[in-house]
């Protein structure tokens, strides 16, 4: 089954888990909006329903998912249907990248990262948000990752593999934050930002394209 079948079937259901669970999105929105640069032309990698892009005025986003990228272009993102590991894009195009979750969902995690980096300018910043597979929720996802639509088929990376793999394909200069060290039911109240990674669920990191 392809992964973004989920996506296609279920995208209401994707786009509205953003309000049942809105003290932890806007907890997730607050990591990304610290790091992502507020100057320039983005991209987001992997832009699902534009959750992240819209609010944080990211102007281009792709998705191989029809669905959703709907939902994006009606927040105001430009759309383009199109897979991270081969982005419709002339080299040295934007300058910065977004990707918030998509790590997990893509075919090569290397290769959506070696094309983010070729599609950057010198310089330009790529900010990656995801799920951290050694915290608490990272563990509860797995454990019960079979029962999960969405996250059935997803690859969960720890911090540390992430960082491995942006060394590894030319990025440079990480800075992180961390949020959410309580379940989504616990998760009432938008959560302070800590620096570093190991301790919240969601991490974010921000490198740089040399």
């Amino acid at each position: 089954m392809p992964r973004t079948t989920p996506f296609e079937l279920h995208h209401r259901r994707y786009d509205e888990w953003f309000m049942r669970h809105a003290a932890a999105y806007h907890s997730e929105l607050l990591a990304v909006r610290t790091l992502l640069p507020w100057r320039g032309l983005g991209l987001s990698i992997g832009v699902g329903t534009g959750r992240f892009a819209a609010p944080l005025g990211v102007q281009t986003g792709i998705d191989p998912t029809h669905e959703v990228l709907a939902y994006a272009s009606k927040r105001g993102v430009s759309v383009v249907q199109s897979i991270a590991e081969a982005l419709p894009f002339t080299d040295h195009s934007f300058d910065y990248a977004l990707c918030v979750t998509t790590i997990c969902f893509v075919d090569d995690a290397g290769a959506m990262l070696r094309e983010a980096h070729r599609v950057l300018k010198s310089s330009g910043a790529l900010v990656i948000g995801f799920i951290d597979r050694t915290s608490e929720l990272g563990q509860h996802y797995l454990a019960h990752q079979a029962e999960n639509v969405f996250y059935r088929d997803a690859t969960f990376f720890s911090a540390a593999e992430v960082e491995q793999l942006l060394h590894d394909t030319g990025f440079s200069e990480p800075v992180w934050v961390q949020t959410l060290s309580k379940t989504l039911e616990e998760t009432r109240e938008i959560e302070p930002l800590r620096a570093g990674y190991g301790e919240g669920a969601f991490v974010t990191v921000k490198v740089n394209r040399p």
